[in-house]
């Protein structure tokens, strides 16, 4: 073999060499922008993830916060029924203690009243000084039947 022949035998195995360096180069670069996509991808995509949980948490704390005024109506709902209870009570005794006094203002006016007897004040007082019964015993006494 010839000189020249072994230049081009060397020629050949460079370009072979550099066309394979070229090849790996070239992969080497794809796959390195092909990691780049997927990174950013995968940032984006853990991007996305956080703002719907950040969304999530805040709807979730919306919630906790219409709970606890739920929570608190129905606290001021019962403070206010007991007050009401506590009032009706109240006016129940009210309107008792005015009963008391009417039915004693009656026995009173029936015990000087020289038209109603001893009878009819007992008959009332076993009653309870009931004025429809107690007239019902004297028609002609005050117009009532």
């Amino acid at each position: 073999m010839d000189t020249m022949t072994w230049v081009w035998i060397i020629i050949g195995i460079l370009v072979v060499l550099l066309i394979i360096g070229l090849i790996v180069f070239l992969g080497r670069k794809r796959k390195h922008a092909h990691d780049q996509e997927k990174r950013r991808k995968d940032h984006d995509r853990a991007n996305e993830i956080r703002e719907e949980a950040h969304a999530k948490d805040l709807e979730a704390r919306e919630r906790e916060a219409r709970a606890a005024r739920a929570d608190a109506d129905a606290q001021q709902a019962e403070v206010d029924a007991e007050r009401l209870r506590q009032e009706a009570e109240q006016r129940q005794s009210d309107a008792q203690g005015l009963r008391r006094e009417t039915d004693e203002h009656t026995r009173h006016a029936d015990e000087i009243d020289p038209e109603v007897s001893n009878n009819d004040r007992r008959r009332g007082a076993d009653r309870g000084n009931d004025t429809d019964h107690r007239n019902d015993a004297d028609p002609g006494r005050s117009g009532r039947h």
